[in-house]
């Protein structure tokens, strides 16, 4: 079976896609054989993998980013707002699954991206992109917040501390995300993190420019997907930043550890 690990963050736009594209790409660097996945996706940016599914950008991305042939399991629903999916939910889960198992039986690690934050108390009883997800798959979070947009002491106090104690206890770290100047400036921002949420800070990530297609959104590009290898060197490059940033044997004993 499959080792999974999985991205959440405090809010949509923190930069969960971004960092599960990066780590796609180091555990395929480090020797894995990888997969991203991401159960539900409401977005315009789709593109068709070889046999015709329609999957999100993002998804297509990340899969590249592992050296892997995108697939629909990777990314099984599909939401273009306004919605125009009316799955019944059981059937929806039943299709989540079942695709998630089958990459489990194909790869060896699975990087797994949650949708917006997984402390939307309205929607969470029938969750099945963030905790939800992390429960059945057995996997342990990281939950990543972006420091550029501000408030992130209380983005992620507020979060960890609102969720039920099972969902506590898969969040096995933290992330600063998108940091503008000197890390080391940030040291007791670290410390102030860790003893509030008791968590470790897996690392403090750059503000990064990504020369990608948009990663997920409301309004629809233009995709040259023919091009796609010319995205290699910007797959390594983000890799590159985002592995320096990382504490990695934090990550990997996260992801070997399970919940």
């Amino acid at each position: 079976m499959a080792k999974a690990i999985m991205i959440q963050g405090t809010a949509s736009g923190v930069g969960k896609t971004i960092l599960t594209l990066a780590l796609c790409r180091i555990f395929k660097q480090d020797g894995h054989a990888v997969s991203p996945f991401k159960a539900q996706n409401m977005t315009l940016n789709t593109c068709l993998t070889n046999i015709g599914d329609e999957i999100a950008v993002s998804q297509w991305l990340q899969a590249k980013a592992a050296c892997t042939t995108p697939s629909k399991d990777m990314n099984p629903i599909v939401l273009k707002p306004p919605y125009s999916n009316h799955i019944n939910p059981a059937k929806k889960l039943d299709m989540i699954m079942a695709s998630y198992n089958r990459l489990c039986k194909q790869y060896n690690v699975i990087v797994i991206e949650g949708a917006g934050s997984p402390v939307e108390l309205n929607l969470n009883q029938n969750d099945m992109v963030n905790m939800g997800m992390a429960k059945r798959a057995n996997a342990p979070v990281i939950l990543a917040s972006d420091i550029d947009r501000g408030g992130i002491f209380a983005s992620l106090y507020g979060t960890i501390n609102i969720m039920k104690d099972w969902e506590r206890d898969h969040v096995k770290a933290t992330i600063v995300n998108r940091f503008r100047g000197e890390p080391a400036l940030f040291a007791d921002g670290v410390k102030i993190l860790e003893d509030i949420t008791e968590l470790p800070v897996a690392g403090i990530v750059p503000y990064i420019n990504i020369n990608l297609p948009e990663e997920d959104g409301l309004v629809s590009s233009n995709i040259n997907f023919e091009a796609m290898e010319d995205f290699e060197s910007e797959f390594d490059r983000i890799a590159d930043i985002v592995r320096k940033s990382l504490d990695m044997k934090l990550v990997y004993e996260i992801l070997n550890s399970g919940v």
